[in-house]
Formats: C-alpha cells, structure tokens, sequence
C-alpha cells in the first residue's frame, strides 16, 4: 500500500530502513513486459540486473530514491541447496536480451497494469548490524536463515523460499533506529494462523520486545524501528 507523506524527507542510504521492496512476477514474460513499461516512466531510474540462479532481477530507484526489484523465480527444482542453505549468486542479465526474448513468447501489446499474480515477494531492509539482524528475525521471529554474506547481509524465509526478507549493511553499518522518511511505512508478514500469531508472540515477549496485540494482529518494532506487523492468513 502507497500512502503520500510530503512532509517527510527522502531516503538517507547510510541509516537504517528500506533497501528495496521486491515484485514477484509469475512469469518471465510478465516480467519483460514490467520492465518495459518501468523504462517508460519518467523519474524512474534503471539500477542494474541480477541472476541470482534461483531468479532474474532487474533493479530501479523510483523518483523518491527508493529501491524497487522487479523478478521472477527459477523453477525451484532448480534452486541447489546445502545444509539448509540455498545458493545464490550475482551475475549480470542483459535487459534489451532478455526483453526481446520473452516478449516474443506471448506478451506483446505490453499491458499497462500488472498481471494477476504478481505479488510483493520479499523486502529487503537496510540495518545496523547483521548479528542483531539473526537475533531478531531468525530467533525471535522464526524465520529460517537461508543464505549469508559473512556480515555483510543475511537472508531468510518460512517455507523453503528462498528469502522473503532480507538485512543489509552495505550502506548502512553501524546505523541506530530510524527516523521517520520516504520509504518504507511498515512491513506486513502473514503467518499461517492463529496458532503461529500466539508462537511468534510468545518469542517475541520473551526476547523484551515490546508487542501490541489487538486479538487481529501483532505489531511490534525491530531494533531499528522499522514497524513490522504479523496477521494470521487463517484467522
């Protein structure tokens, strides 16, 4: 969900908040013909392309300097896996390529709204520090830690994904709570049910967090104020 804020200030890349939010396409084509639509906006800014073996990314800032990643998935018989951990790489793509080639398997016309399925797939957080990052979303929250960059990032999923979030210092080392900007308002996570709301709870309580139950939802901070919200998928 948008919401305007023109009071606030833009993104500052050295604190702590958004790095990018992350569009799941369900097919290459839907997301070759995203990719020509973006480059026809005015404001947005092209930031390069990913291979990550498991997806292909291809990156913007929109014109408030917030990161978007537009993707789709390999197939996951594809995805490699040891001990727990899913491989992922950087290699480039080259877009004109990639265009080309899966807008000639049936996404001509380009539609101009996006297509049914496509969904907000992971969100990637800038932080202070990775080690606090693993406290917080692997111990306390629950989600199973997928792959690491030393302590340079960390990722992580429920499910066997691989990663619905995502923590990184990049830019950001060493930064404290955040302060209120252009970017990222809260992060919204839906657990299976009722029964992994009261779970998550307990971890988090547990752990000192401070948590506003309302019987509906979970709403609580990380160590960086970036407000994170729980709700059961089934109530």
């Amino acid at each position: 969900m948008l919401e305007e804020a023109p009071e606030l200030r833009g993104p500052d890349p050295s604190q702590a908040g958004l790095f990018h939010t992350a569009i799941l396409y369900p097919t290459q084509a839907a997301l070759a013909a995203a990719i020509v639509r973006m480059s026809q906006q005015p404001g947005l800014r092209f930031a390069g392309t990913g291979d990550h073996a498991v997806s292909e990314a291809f990156y913007f800032a929109d014109p408030d300097g917030n990161g978007v990643e537009l993707y789709a998935d390999r197939p996951r018989e594809t995805w490699t896996w040891a001990d727990g951990h899913v491989h992922m790489t950087t290699e480039h793509i080259d877009p004109n390529a990639f265009v080309q080639r899966h807008l000639e398997r049936g996404a001509f016309g380009v539609p101009q709204t996006a297509p049914v399925g496509a969904t907000v797939g992971h969100v990637h957080l800038q932080v202070g520090d990775v080690a606090t990052a693993r406290d917080f979303y692997v111990d306390a929250l629950g989600f199973a830690e997928t792959a690491s960059l030393g302590g340079s990032a960390l990722f992580v999923s429920a499910g066997g994904y691989h990663h619905h979030m995502a923590m990184n210092v990049w830019n950001s080392r060493g930064a404290g709570r955040r302060v209120d900007s252009l970017g990222l308002g809260r992060v919204e996570i839906a657990v299976p049910d009722a029964e992994a709301l009261g779970s998550a709870r307990e971890r988090l309580t547990a752990r000192g967090v401070t948590v506003a139950d309302d019987g509906r939802a979970l709403r609580f901070e990380d160590p960086w104020a970036n407000v994170i919200t729980l709700t059961p998928a089934i109530a």
